[in-house]
Formats: C-alpha cells, sequence, structure tokens
C-alpha cells in the first residue's frame, strides 16, 4: 500500500533550522505534486509549500525566503528545509502528494515546535 512517511520534526529554537523529509514507501505513478501542509494548534491546515514534477514551487507568504522545498523524483521523496524558524512555524506538518488531478496522499504527520 502506499505510504508517506515523514521525518525530521523536532523541537528547535527560534532562528534555528530543521530539514523534513517523506517518502514513499510504495510505487506511486503519475506523481504531479508533493509538497507540505502545517496545522497549527487552533487553526486551519495550511499549504506550506509544493513543488510540481517539473520542479517548479511554490511556498505561502509566511514562509517565503526561509523555507525551500526539494524534491528526488527517483526516490519519491521530498524534502522542506526550514530556516529562521520562527515561534509561528510550530505545528504539525503534513507531507502532501498528488497523482494525476484527484489521486490525493497524505503523510500522517511531524511535530515542529519552535521555542521562542
Amino acid at each position: 500500500q502506499i505510504q508517506l512517511v515523514e521525518s525530521g520534526g523536532a523541537l528547535v529554537q527560534a532562528g534555528g533550522s530543521l530539514r523534513l523529509s517523506c517518502a514513499a514507501s510504495g510505487t506511486i505513478f503519475g506523481i504531479s505534486a508533493m509538497g507540505w501542509y502545517r496545522q497549527a494548534p487552533g487553526k486551519q491546515r495550511e499549504l506550506v509549500a509544493i513543488i510540481t514534477s517539473g520542479g517548479s514551487a511554490n511556498y505561502a507568504d509566511s514562509v517565503k525566503g526561509r523555507f525551500t522545498i526539494s524534491r528526488d523524483n527517483a526516490e519519491n521523496t521530498v524534502y522542506l528545509q526550514m530556516n529562521s524558524l520562527k515561534a509561528e512555524d510550530t505545528a504539525v506538518y503534513y507531507c502532501y502528494c498528488r497523482a494525476g488531478l484527484y489521486t490525493i496522499y497524505w503523510g500522517r504527520g511531524t511535530q515542529v515546535t519552535v521555542s521562542s
């Protein structure tokens, strides 16, 4: 079965960095995009960053200039390099994968906590 497994979440001080990874445990055909969402307590889940199969990346305004998304297509792995972390980045980060137009896969989430 298809499974997205995130790793890299941790407790980090404000201004620090983390690198999240997400790897697919099974073969996913026709991946069109992979990315990261996050959900903080009391808030809706929001898009953080997304990267298409062609390498085009988009970011939420709140993370532009601080986060970088990258992808290893051969290994079906997506990364999120997070620099200059802020307390408001604290959230559960969920890996996202879109195959084709309508098939969506979600990871179980990894906790990122930024202390201030």
